[in-house]
């Protein structure tokens, strides 16, 4: 029993999760499958990935600087997020000034709202919650000592700060994107330079090593040159069966959808980010089984930043490599909406967390948020644009209630800075 629970066998068996997809894809047998096999192979195969990348990601807290690994971790697990938008985009600009390039690009535009959106609405309040159920069942007085859980929440370290201040500074940025139509040069050279400043910033640390057990802990005790190698090959496998799974698992799942009655668009803009935001939920919420609740959140926090500045900025480079020369990759009025809902989201959510804390009854409202833009009466231009309005509103009370805490993030933001620099 004691050679089963070996790292090396967790390890092993994880791996073998992403076997059938990439036999079937390697010999090119993916064709033979009905699309629900597809669905199955390529979807098993995600969740394996995770565990692998989850497992990389603390390896490399040894190493580097912790908010870097798990920085990683965020764009890593976000991979299939990027392939699928790139692959609308790219469309877009195949046929310019057409029907299908229109709706393509509108398309791209859903699937990047619609997955950030899930990754605040789902991943963060769902996170929280599961924090609280395992602080309540499973956590000891020492952890909750250190981790400093709350009665009805829980409460995050100050480390957090850094991210929550580019997270915010990106999400007043996206508030004045639909104004001008389209996804520009301007957009990509702000929204990627600033999400560079981030990991410049992130880089400067020092390496904050926390102990590990099972598969990270049996890696972090090997030599350094082995362990590095070993976060290399981990976080190269798990990039490549997320890149080549979740493209099919997606498509898999369009196709399904007018047969259970769900149209394309509805795939598109949410079970497939769904879908590519499993590795990410997936993760955190591996971290938060083993009391890593401000580890989680940042790696949830870092995901939304890197999709609100690196997607969004590579989707004009993506279009303007499909049609050969430089273009502004242009949407409808009613994407303009989801995008000023989605930033309006994130404004809210960043105001949550100003005072590192998260409770259950904020978590639930997060939550219910994301649930009541389903109705009819939010579809259209006009509701996108009322419940956007909602979430700033809601934000900027928050914001107004807590204005002592907000000081207080950006002098922990420049002390954290300085720790690092």
């Amino acid at each position: 029993m004691e050679r089963l629970r070996h790292p090396l066998v967790v390890l092993g068996a994880v791996v073998a999760l992403t076997a059938p997809w990439l036999l079937f894809r390697g010999f090119g047998l993916v064709s033979t499958l009905p699309v629900s096999g597809v669905v199955l192979a390529s979807g098993v195969a995600v969740v394996g990935a995770a565990f692998v990348l989850t497992w990389g990601a603390e390896t490399a807290e040894a190493d580097v600087p912790r908010s870097f690994a798990l920085a990683v971790l965020a764009i890593i697990a976000v991979a299939p997020e990027y392939a699928v938008d790139a692959l609308y985009a790219w469309e877009a600009g195949a046929a310019p000034g057409t029907p299908a390039s229109a709706a393509a690009a509108d398309l791209a535009v859903a699937n990047m709202t619609g997955a950030n959106r899930i990754l605040v609405g789902l991943g963060w309040s769902l996170i929280a919650l599961y924090a609280v159920y395992r602080v309540r069942t499973g956590a000891d007085e020492a952890v909750v000592r250190r981790d400093g859980f709350l009665a009805d929440g829980v409460r995050l370290e100050e480390r957090i700060s850094v991210e929550l201040i580019f997270l915010g500074a990106a999400t007043v940025y996206a508030l004045f994107v639909p104004f001008f139509g389209g996804i520009d040069a301007l957009d990509a050279v702000a929204l990627v330079g600033l999400y560079a400043a981030y990991v410049v910033v992130i880089l400067r640390g020092e390496p904050a090593h926390e102990p590990q057990g099972g598969v990270a802990g049996y890696l972090q005790r090997r030599p350094r040159a082995r362990r590095v190698a070993a976060v290399l090959v981990m976080f190269a496998f798990a990039a490549l069966v997320i890149l080549t799974a979740v493209k099919p698992f997606a498509r898999g799942l369009e196709t399904l959808g007018p047969r259970l009655g769900l149209s394309s668009f509805f795939m598109i803009q949410w079970v497939a980010p769904f879908a590519s935001e499993s590795p990410e939920l997936i993760a955190c919420a591996y971290l938060v089984r083993k009391f890593r609740t401000t580890s989680a959140f940042n790696a949830l926090i870092s995901s939304k930043l890197n999709q609100w500045t690196l997607l969004i900025g590579t989707l004009v480079v993506v279009y303007s490599l499909s049609l050969g020369s430089y273009g502004v990759l242009q949407f409808g009025q009613k994407q303009a909406g989801e995008i000023w809902l989605t930033a309006a989201q994130s404004f809210f959510a960043v105001a949550l967390l100003v005072d590192f804390e998260i409770s259950v009854r904020e978590a639930l409202a997060l939550l219910g948020l994301f649930a009541l833009q389903f109705l009819p009466v939010f579809q259209d231009f006009r509701g996108l644009v009322a419940f956007s309005g909602l979430y700033l509103v809601l934000g900027v009370a928050l914001l107004v209630r807590r204005r002592d805490a907000v000081p207080t993030v950006f002098a922990r933001a420049r002390k954290h800075a300085r720790r690092r620099g």
